[in-house]
């Protein structure tokens, strides 16, 4: 019977109805608070605290201070989460009750939320310092002696002023980076680009006080700048790796970092302080043009997200390449010790490859590949990833082949004996043929894990699709529009592959009509 088949736009349909949904959704938003007596924080003071459900960012200080609140006798859960911005979010969904965060990062986040504020009572007082490899103890003494000579020169004050000073003084002192020549080579920092105004996103580009302080540390030292945007969690690890030479994100010396890493002598005081959600304030609510202009429009930034579906293409691309040829190389391996008894070694090594891949996430293989087996390479993170998501997609590849190869009638092996062809072109002609044509919506369905997979890239600093809507949200404070954006792309993706399986196996279908 004659099947009709899908125009481009049924196999765009789903795109168009999360796009009404989205539209229906904000468009039709209103400001439903209602007016009523003034009513009291849920929390007012650190005492306050005891109790309640706290929000930090993963590995920061206010994640330590925190710490000394679980498993008390008042029930204190501390949420930790990797992005501050992540924390804030849920503070506003009331999921929390408070955030301890770095002060300057309060005030920004406060400033644009004013459904928030930071309570007067200040809650630890720091010092920020750059951290770098205990046996890389030339260069503290080089960084050491920059800090002091910018101090000395007025230089870092300048810095300070510029992002922290009172209104009047900040943005009237930008760095600019001496026109020197730089024989020394260069100088990879590590930093979590979403610490306003310390590091952070602006005009395409990462900005911020120590951003601008490590220009003039390289300056001074006659070094390029380079700059590695990660989670804030895999900072010290990539510098203890020798991944980057330094982490400059807001540090603060600890005696339990100071176990791990050394630090520089410190360049600023800091504060940790308090965020709470104020129940009698109003926030303001956008359209959904202006949501949409602020989040994609201002500043170019949706070629964040071109730029990280490329890189997500290119991973997913290249992996695919490498499940596919090793999977089925696995696979042929495995079946031949099946049913011939021989290559009992390879055998053996596929098994041990195969458990230790499939019994482990892919996120811990793409950090230990990443920070273990490539720590002391200088390796493209692309490259990287490209091994990670290649070597765990060829494992399942395997399995699914193998099973496909399996479920072959064992008389079509006999066949193409009693044919006089040797198993490997019995195999070839016969056997996966068949095989290929039963594992195909499986194979289908691993292409899209495969895609999807990808997304956890930003844990070694890859600036892929999803880190590409983070990136936004952390500029933006909106998690909704760069969220669904991301999710419409990998929609679009999947459908489009999706659809790309189901031509191939109608034509394998037809292919096979015809020869009957």
């Amino acid at each position: 019977m004659y099947k009709r088949k899908k125009s481009w736009q049924q196999l765009l349909f789903p795109l168009f109805l999360c796009i009404g949904i989205l539209c229906f959704v904000t468009g039709c938003h209103r400001d439903t608070s209602v007016a009523t007596d003034k009513l009291p924080l849920k929390v007012s003071s650190v005492d306050d605290l005891k109790g309640k459900k706290i929000g930090v960012q993963l590995g920061t200080t206010g994640d330590l201070y925190a710490s000394d609140y679980e498993n008390d006798d008042y029930g204190t859960k501390v949420e930790r989460y990797n992005k501050g911005n992540d924390a804030i979010q849920a503070l506003k969904n009331d999921k929390i009750d408070a955030v301890i965060i770095d002060e300057e990062p309060a005030k920004a986040f406060v400033n644009a939320n004013s459904n928030l504020l930071i309570l007067t009572e200040d809650f630890a007082n720091e010092e920020y310092a750059i951290c770098i490899g205990k046996e890389n103890t030339q260069l503290l003494d080089n960084i050491n002696q920059a800090l002091e000579q910018l101090k000395e020169n007025g230089t870092l004050d300048k810095i300070k002023k510029n992002y922290t000073g009172s209104d009047s003084e900040k943005g009237c002192f930008p760095y600019i980076p001496m026109n020197i020549d730089r024989p020394n080579g260069t100088l990879t920092v590590a930093t979590n680009a979403t610490f306003p105004p310390y590091e952070y996103h602006q005009n395409g580009k990462i900005t911020g006080f120590d951003i601008d302080m490590m220009q003039a540390i390289c300056d001074i030292l006659g070094m390029e700048l380079q700059i590695v945007d990660m989670e804030f969690d895999s900072i010290i690890n990539a510098v203890q790796s020798g991944k980057a030479d330094v982490g400059a994100s807001g540090f603060t010396i600890t005696e339990e970092r100071k176990q791990n890493i050394n630090f520089s002598i410190p360049y600023t005081n800091a504060k940790q302080v308090i965020i709470v959600k104020n129940p009698n304030a109003t926030e303001d609510s956008l359209s959904f043009s202006e949501k949409f202009k602020q989040n994609f429009l201002e500043d170019e930034r949706w070629k964040y997200l071109t730029e990280g579906l490329k890189s997500t293409l290119i991973i997913t691309f290249f992996s695919l390449i490498i499940g596919i040829i090793l999977g089925f190389l696995v696979a042929i391996i495995r079946t031949w010790h099946e049913k011939n008894g021989g290559l009992s070694i390879l055998n053996l090594l596929c098994k041990l490859y195969l458990t230790v891949v499939r019994g482990t996430p892919v996120v811990i293989q793409l950090l230990i590949i990443y920070y273990v087996i490539f720590s002391s390479v200088n390796i493209d993170k692309v490259l990287v990833a490209v091994i990670a998501f290649g070597l765990n997609s060829a494992a399942y590849v395997a399995e699914i082949v193998r099973s496909g190869i399996m479920s072959i009638e064992q008389g079509q092996f006999e066949a193409g004996r009693s044919l006089g062809l040797t198993f490997s072109q019995t195999m070839r002609h016969i056997i996966l043929p068949q095989a290929v044509k039963n594992i195909l919506p499986a194979l289908g369905n691993e292409f899209i894990v495969l895609l999807k997979e990808t997304s956890i890239s930003g844990y070694i600093g890859l600036a892929d699709l999803t880190k590409g809507g983070d990136i936004i949200r952390s500029v933006t404070y909106e998690p909704f529009l760069p969220l669904v954006a991301v999710a419409l792309i990998y929609l679009v993706l999947v459908t489009i592959l999706t659809s790309g399986v189901h031509a191939l196996e109608r034509r394998l279908a037809s292919n096979e009509k015809s020869h009957q």
